[in-house]
């Protein structure tokens, strides 16, 4: 297993980061919204302006519809942030490979799923990992010119063979070990990038039969087997500043409420025997796995002890129902996302065509587009 440090393990050329954020950026302020939100199109509009300016939420995520080129992106990315109170402004996007890619050719690179990077993994661990990290760092070139600093990866569920495909090959294998150092390199190579990534799902989605954009899983495996095999990767990654939780109901632990809402979850296990100290924002609150209306739901995820809430269709109406009902970023969530963000505007002087050359030599074939993205929320929007 290889040891998360301030030089990268497989960056062979990697300068150690530094990690501490200048004198006098903001994280938040007294108005800053524990929210992540993302909008309709390529562009804002008069009334988005309006919301942000009205909650100044912590940050946003970028789904396909809001991407036509890389010019615009930035330009859209760069309003974003003019708009924010604070500094340091948060701007997410999942980012995976195959299926899960919200920048697409032919402005950026088509990149392989995580199962590709197990498959090398498999017949060279150390291939494997520089692979997983070259990606991740390739993937930091693309996000950092577009404005973009956060990516939701790496994936570190652990799938069985009848968990559902909401996941698939979107995991590095299904073994812990495959997924902890995959899943470690990934985050490697991003930061090297300046680049925040994101663990999700934890405490895990892998063994999950169900789809939790359009129902609720229910996992049934004892907490033993859960120890051994599901929360590994994120107990051993514990030490990453962010997290994004499971709409998945574990019965050995609460029976009644999935992860994101489950402050039993939370406390006895994410917070408890994981370790985990990092922000903690759930996925999507408007996924068909949670119940109730949204006012209810994120007063809820906020009892829980979520740190951050993650709208992401783009829905004024359902925005400002949220919104309405999010604290203010204070407190512990405060430190965390303080701690969060340290680092983003921090990057190593890696070649990108000289990365670009590596990666494809040890994939040893072109990268390949997969099947449909189950997460993209509005895709004909």
């Amino acid at each position: 297993m290889h040891k998360h440090g301030g030089r990268s393990s497989f960056g062979r050329s990697a300068k150690p980061l530094s990690f501490g954020m200048e004198k006098g950026i903001t994280t938040a302020t007294d108005r800053t919204t524990a929210l992540l939100c993302g909008v309709r199109g390529l562009e804002l509009t008069d009334e988005e302006r309006a919301f942000i300016k009205r909650f100044q939420p912590w940050g946003f995520i970028i789904f396909a519809r809001n991407v036509d080129n890389p010019d615009q992106l930035l330009a859209l990315t760069d309003e974003m942030r003019s708009l924010s109170d604070h500094d340091a402004v948060p701007i997410l996007v999942d980012q995976e490979g195959g299926r899960v890619q919200r920048l697409k050719p032919p402005h950026w690179p088509a990149y392989p799923t995580g199962k590709a990077l197990g498959d090398v993994y498999r017949r060279d661990k150390s291939a494997g990992c520089r692979a997983a990290y070259l990606m991740s760092r390739l993937h930091a070139f693309d996000l950092h010119a577009v404005g973009v600093n956060v990516d939701c990866l790496p994936v570190l569920d652990v799938p069985t063979p009848d968990g559902h495909d909401v996941i698939g090959d979107r995991a590095y294998g299904y073994d812990v070990e495959t997924v902890t150092d995959l899943g470690q390199a990934a985050c490697e190579g991003l930061m090297a990038g300046g680049v925040q990534p994101v663990i999700k799902h934890i405490p895990g989605h892998g063994r999950a039969t169900a789809d939790s954009h359009h129902a609720l899983p229910v996992v049934s495996a004892d907490l033993e087997t859960l120890r051994r095999s599901d929360f590994k990767p994120f107990t051993t990654l514990q030490h990453i500043p962010m997290a994004m939780t499971a709409h998945v109901i574990y019965s050995a632990i609460d029976p009644k409420l999935p992860a994101t809402t489950s402050k039993k979850v939370m406390d006895e296990i994410v917070r408890g025997e994981m370790g985990y100290d990092g922000l903690v924002m759930c996925d999507d609150i408007t996924m068909g796995a949670l119940s109730g209306g949204l006012s209810d739901r994120a007063r809820a995820i906020s009892a829980a002890g979520c740190d951050i809430i993650l709208h992401c269709t783009g829905h004024m109406d359902e925005m400002v129902e949220v919104a309405e009902n999010t604290p203010i970023l204070k407190n512990d969530a405060l430190r965390r996302a303080e701690r969060a963000v340290v680092g983003l505007s921090s990057f190593d002087d890696a070649d990108v065509a000289e990365t670009r050359r590596e990666f494809a030599e040890l994939m040893g074939e072109g990268p390949l587009v997969a099947a449909a993205d189950p997460t993209d929320y509005g895709r004909t929007a």
